[in-house]
């Protein structure tokens, strides 16, 4: 969603040249982030900042708000299925095909980034589901939410820690596109001893919640570039408001299956996060990249599409299925926010 020629272009993980790249504003901000005109849109710009910069905190509340008050936010629970289809439609808005192009001139960086997020995830998914002994429904759950693309969330992640906001984006919208065949096939292979698992019916929900509204916000970008381009900076702000109502609403709808195995999938889920993004990190050093690279990968690697397992967990599954993933959806965001922070400082 939500970018060298030399060496130097290397080391800060950002592209150059006579033609500037869609991820640079001329101050360090985002394109995606960047909203134009003066006057009030320079107000709006403003003010689209601050929401999208305080993303962490708006996590932290409505979860809040969410565990105690589950019945109110429960009732959003429909939501949560095209409120991703919103996220993935505001993700092609604010693509371009540069974005792809971009995969050529950093192979590596992205070819790192996709293995990582589908070899690292599930594979850790599937050896922590073991050693904690969980349930059929417990360790399918862990599988989906491993086999899962990058969420959204992480280029809001890169762009507060200051990293390659540009490959995140171009990693995300790569593994979104490869999810379509690598979810249902990495769930059907790692999770078909523990639940049967249909895999085209999996691949066509992926297909509606993701390829469509993604492949929708590109062709519109793209056709219709100079309408829509004074509204950029709106769909990161309308991503930030849509997932915290997502995370919030997962939160109340199993609230109370929640409470009754927060400690040892707690525990599970925390280290499925961390580990990947420690992973994700080393990977990206055994691959030579850029310290913003590095980041940007690790950053991407160890979140995922939470919201996205969530509804596949519930549509093919069950709600137990559906709690690794409900968990997440808070852990990650918590944790890359303080990844960010601290990554944030050590840039400046």
């Amino acid at each position: 969603m939500v970018a060298g020629r030399d060496s130097r272009d290397d080391r800060d993980g950002r592209d150059t040249g006579n033609e500037r790249d869609d991820s640079d504003a001329g101050d360090g901000t985002p394109k995606v982030f960047r909203f134009q005109g003066l006057g009030t849109l320079a107000r709006m710009k403003k003010f689209l900042k601050v929401w999208v910069d305080l993303f962490p905190v708006w996590v932290l509340f409505f979860s809040f708000l969410a565990w105690f008050r589950p019945d109110a936010f429960g009732l959003l629970a429909p939501f949560i299925v095209p409120g991703i289809g919103i996220i993935m439609f505001g993700m092609g808005m604010t693509l371009s095909p540069r974005d792809f192009a971009r995969v050529m001139k950093k192979p590596r960086a992205v070819l790192c980034g996709v293995v990582g997020q589908f070899l690292i995830m599930p594979a850790l998914a599937l050896l922590l589901a073991r050693l904690f002994q969980l349930s059929p429904e417990l360790t399918m759950g862990f599988i989906i939410l491993g086999s899962c693309p990058g969420g959204a969330a992480s280029n809001v992640i890169t762009y507060l820690a200051r990293a390659d906001v540009a490959l995140s984006v171009t990693m995300t919208a790569c593994t979104t596109l490869l999810a379509v065949g690598m979810t249902p096939l990495l769930v059907w292979y790692l999770g078909g001893a523990y639940l049967p698992v249909k895999p085209g019916a999996m691949l066509l929900s992926v297909a509606g919640m993701v390829l469509g509204p993604v492949l929708a916000g590109l062709f519109i970008h793209v056709r219709y570039q100079r309408r829509v381009e004074k509204l950029m900076a709106v769909f990161p702000a309308l991503s930030v408001f849509i997932i915290v109502l997502v995370i919030a609403a997962i939160i109340g709808k199993t609230h109370d299956q929640l409470l009754g195995i927060l400690g040892v999938v707690g525990v599970a889920v925390v280290l499925h996060n961390v580990l990947g993004m420690m992973l994700g990190h080393g990977l990206a050093k055994l691959c030579y990249l850029p310290r913003a690279a590095c980041r940007t990968i690790s950053i991407e690697v160890g979140m995922q599409n939470s919201g996205l397992g969530v509804a596949l967990a519930t549509l093919h599954f069950n709600a137990i299925a559906a709690l690794p993933a409900s968990l997440f959806s808070v852990v990650h965001n918590l944790t890359g926010s303080i990844v960010a922070a601290y990554w944030r400082r050590d840039a400046r």
